[in-house]
């Protein structure tokens, strides 16, 4: 993954609306983006570097503005800025503060800057996926195009392989479908992804996915997914830091009795020792430890 500053360490005690879910993902994984746009087929590059900036855009007059998320994202070719916002009605009122956004971060920053809008109801991603155009007769002053993520062309995540490969993706894809037919089948393929990252990763999206679906039946099954699934989850992280300990108490042998026999262990040896994780291969070592004639030879 390309580097980014992580702002949710401690997201637990901030998600408290829909709102706030749809836009928050892309802080916790901007990489997110560019999945997203791979599948709408946007030219972007693929980002090697992504900051997140501040969200306040208010000048000096006292009406405040501030926009959801905000992205510096750098691929190979280019470094631009992205404006992230959560939309679940048509407001006006978006048509004009949407171009404020860019045009006073243009300004703000010397660099392009994109609009993203994510929703979850169809009719709001096509009303929001429309050029915003400031004109009169004959005349334009400025137009700008928003790019939407929505029902409508968010791919929907049901493989648990799929959902695992990519779990914010997997988180999005839930989010925004959270009214589609095929909302119970996407959250237990995340459901499932979940058992197969960190524990606290898997928290930050369990909270994030809960916020995003809100008060809604798809939030009542992924209450219930998660009751049945946390559980799980801590088993599986106790098994794998079980197994670590194991394998670290293991490959600590395996040097041990090298050494005493006389052997000498290269710091390549026994990095490769330490950094081995696969228990049977590391009884199998500890077996030829104690016959080998170097220390490499326990390796063929």
């Amino acid at each position: 993954m390309w580097p980014y500053s992580h702002p949710i360490a401690n997201f637990r005690h901030m998600v408290g609306a829909q709102h706030e879910a749809m836009h928050r993902i892309f802080q916790d994984d901007p990489g997110v983006f560019a999945r997203a746009i791979h599948e709408l087929k946007l030219p972007f590059g693929d980002p090697i570097a992504v900051e997140i900036l501040p969200t306040d855009v208010t000048e000096i007059e006292p009406l405040e503005r501030r926009i959801d998320t905000l992205l510096r994202i750098t691929t190979r070719d280019e470094t631009f800025l992205l404006v992230v916002e959560a939309q679940r009605s048509e407001d006006a009122d978006k048509l004009i503060s949407w171009p404020y956004y860019l045009t006073y971060l243009h300004s703000r920053y010397k660099l392009i800057p994109h609009l993203l809008v994510i929703c979850q109801d169809e009719k709001i991603a096509r009303w929001a996926d429309k050029p915003i155009t400031a004109a009169s007769i004959g005349r334009t002053s400025f137009v700008a195009y928003p790019l939407v993520l929505g029902p409508h062309n968010v791919p929907i995540v049901t493989d648990p392989a799929e959902a695992a490969a990519d779990v914010p993706l997997a988180a999005l894809s839930a989010i925004t479908h959270v009214n589609d037919p095929c909302i119970g089948a996407i959250l237990k393929a995340l459901a499932g992804a979940l058992q197969s990252i960190d524990e606290s990763d898997a928290e930050v999206f369990a909270l994030l996915t809960e916020a995003g679906l809100g008060k809604t039946p798809a939030g009542d099954t992924w209450r219930h997914l998660m009751t049945l699934t946390s559980s799980m989850i801590r088993t599986v992280t106790t098994e794998r830091i079980r197994d670590e300990g194991r394998a670290e108490e293991a490959a600590g042998s395996v040097i041990r009795i090298l050494e005493r026999r006389g052997l000498t262990v290269s710091a390549e040896v026994r990095n490769r020792i330490g950094s081995c994780t696969d228990l049977e291969l590391l009884r199998d070592w500890l077996d030829r430890a104690t016959t080998a004639t170097s220390a490499e030879e326990i390796f063929t």
